[in-house]
C-alpha cells in the first residue's frame, strides 16, 4: 500500500542570508502492507509529524519517493493531489478538527458532498456508519455538545465515509482520558480487522503504539525498527 525510500527533508532556520538546513529526516524508508496497523513513536519535534504530511502529499519531500497504492506521489499535479487524498486517505487528528457549525451527522457527510455523492446515498452511508461506530443517538449534536472520545468517534467516521483504504492517524488518543484512550484503540483495531484498513499511527504514546502490528521509532530523523506484535 505504502513504499517510502530514501526520504530525507530539512528546515531552514535563521535569517535570509544567515540561513541554516537543519535536517528532520534522515533517508527514511519503511513500506506498509494492506491491512497492517503500523506505528510511528518519537518525540515532540522527532519529525514524525513531517513524515505523515509528506506522506498525505501535504509536502514534497527534498529526496526520495512516496509511493501510495501504486502511485509515486511526487509525480502528482497540484490540481491532482486533492482528490487523490480524497481517494485514498482518511485522516484522524488529536485535536479531532471537527467543523463546529455542523451536527456529527453533517461533519461525517462533509467529505462526501465534497465528492459529489447524491443527497439520498450519502445520508444512508453515513447513518449507517454512525451507527458502526456508536453514534447513532448523538447524530444531531454539535461537537461542543459531544464528549471528547464521541468527538474523536465522529472523527474517526468522517475518516472512514468515503470507503479510503488508508488511514493516518496523528496523536489520535492525545486529548483524550486513559479510559476513552481504551475505547478509540479498541474501534481502531476492530476497524482494522473487519474491514480490512491500513492504519499508520503517529504518536509519542508506548501504549497507544502497543496495538500496533509494527512499530517504528523516529530518531534524530533515522527511522528505527522497534518491537512487532506478530508477524508480518
Amino acid at each position: 500500500m505504502i513504499k517510502i525510500k530514501d526520504l530525507q527533508h530539512h528546515f531552514k532556520i535563521g535569517k535570509k542570508g544567515n540561513e541554516r538546513h537543519v535536517p528532520v529526516l534522515k533517508g527514511v524508508t519503511l513500506e506498509v502492507g494492506k491491512g497492517e496497523i503500523v506505528a510511528i513513536l518519537g518525540k515532540s519535534g522527532s519529525g514524525k509529524s513531517t513524515l505523515l504530511h509528506i506522506l498525505a502529499g501535504f509536502m514534497s519531500p527534498e529526496t526520495g519517493s512516496v509511493v501510495v497504492n501504486g502511485q509515486e506521489t511526487a509525480a502528482l499535479k497540484e490540481s491532482q493531489q486533492a482528490s487523490f487524498r480524497l481517494e485514498n486517505f482518511g485522516f484522524i487528528f488529536q485535536n479531532f478538527q471537527l467543523m463546529p457549525g455542523l451536527s456529527a451527522f453533517e461533519n461525517v457527510e462533509l467529505p462526501l458532498k465534497i465528492k459529489g455523492m447524491a443527497e439520498a446515498e450519502r445520508k444512508m452511508k453515513v447513518q449507517k456508519l454512525l451507527e458502526k461506530v456508536g453514534l447513532e443517538e448523538v447524530a444531531g449534536h454539535y461537537p461542543n455538545e459531544l464528549s471528547g472520545g464521541q468527538q474523536q468517534r465522529v472523527s474517526i467516521a468522517r475518516a472512514l465515509i468515503t470507503d479510503a483504504p488508508i488511514i493516518l492517524a496523528d496523536e489520535p488518543t492525545g486529548s483524550l482520558d486513559s479510559e476513552t484512550e481504551k475505547d478509540i484503540l479498541l474501534l481502531i483495531q476492530s476497524l482494522n480487522k473487519k474491514l480490512g484498513l491500513t492504519f499508520v499511527i503517529i504518536t509519542h504514546d508506548e501504549e497507544v503504539a502497543a496495538v500496533a502490528d509494527r512499530q517504528y521509532r523516529l530518531h534524530d530523523g533515522e527511522l528505527v525498527k522497534g518491537e512487532q506484535r506478530h508477524a508480518v
